[in-house]
């Protein structure tokens, strides 16, 4: 999965500086039920990723049945707070 093409299928853009706060609510939660079907271990961490950039991933527990997937979306998680503090001021 490639993060335009996900931009792409939930907001029907890639330029997230247009999307109306309708439109975004609306993407999000067409993601959310396309994880809650999506059966591809693979599939579904991309998709929880792509919910966690936006503050929008249900919790562990409820969105991964193996602790393997768990613990990698701990660590993703990790990284992510990590690089916040990388950004250029």
């Amino acid at each position: 999965m490639q993060l335009d093409d996900l931009l792409q299928r939930y907001f029907a853009t890639t330029d997230l500086s247009g999307v109306s706060p309708d439109t975004f609510a609306a993407g999000i939660e067409h993601c959310r039920v396309d994880l809650g079907l999506e059966e591809d271990r693979g599939k579904r961490f991309a998709l929880w990723s792509f919910l966690h950039m936006f503050g929008s991933a249900p919790d562990l527990d409820l969105a991964f049945e193996n602790e393997e997937d768990r613990e990698a979306a701990r660590n993703f998680m990790d990284l992510m707070a990590a690089s916040e503090g990388d950004g250029v001021s």
